[in-house]
């Protein structure tokens, strides 16, 4: 069974203005295969026109493109037993 990832790099909080993309960076101890989880709120985000959601290596990201007030909220990465939020 693999270790469990923690994070190392932790969500800066973001400010940016309607219209704008708002990009979210967190990087992992190390790579994993347990499932990563963005969330707007309580909202678990998908990848799609909206929400941009990379992985690379340890590095994950999350763009919200053109954001508008509706946006506005906390971000938060989880994995495993570990959480971040911006």
């Amino acid at each position: 069974k693999e270790p469990a990832a923690t994070i190392v790099e932790m969500l800066k909080d973001v400010t940016s203005y309607e219209g704008e993309d708002a990009v979210f960076e967190c990087r992992l101890s190390r790579e994993t295969s347990q499932d990563a989880q963005w969330f707007l709120g309580d909202v678990p985000l998908q990848s799609n026109e909206m929400n941009e959601i990379g992985v690379q290596g340890t590095h994950h990201t999350l763009i919200l493109r053109k954001v508008t007030l509706e946006d506005c909220g906390s971000i938060s990465f989880k994995v495993g037993q570990h959480t971040s939020a911006a």
